[in-house]
């Protein structure tokens, strides 16, 4: 799993790794059905982004589908708005880190660290959070 501070850095990435398991594609005729994303908040407070692409629509990653068809193609093709995805993203869906590599949607609240954790992730889907 490769995490990247930004969003522009997490899509050029994804982008780099459909190309790479797609050799037989050219960069100008690659085509791709789905766009897949996910948040993370890590323990320290930083956000970071994971990004995929995939040929086909339904296509299982390690993130969840955000787009397909046209709109996935339009990503690949960097024409999209970084803030329009960062505002359509779902608070809820957000990854928190609890231990070190280790992620779910919400902090643990059984353990003095999970407290810990919950009260320094409050703030995360503040407006301001929104758009980092």
């Amino acid at each position: 799993m490769s995490l990247y501070a930004t969003l522009e850095e997490a899509i050029d990435a994804a982008r780099e790794e459909f190309l790479a398991a797609n050799p037989e594609m050219e960069e100008e005729d690659a085509s791709v059905g789905q766009f897949n994303l996910q948040k993370y908040v890590m323990q320290d407070g930083d956000i970071m982004w994971q990004a995929e692409f995939f040929a086909n629509e339904g296509d299982e990653g390690e993130c969840l589908s955000l787009r397909g068809g046209e709109a996935a193609q339009a990503i690949f093709d960097d024409d999209f708005d970084e803030i329009e995805i960062r505002q359509e993203w779902l608070p809820e869906n957000t990854l928190h880190e609890w231990d070190e590599g280790e992620f779910q949607l919400e902090p643990p609240t059984d353990t003095e660290e999970g407290k810990a954790a919950a009260d320094e992730w409050e703030d995360d889907n503040s407006e301001s959070e929104r758009y980092q």
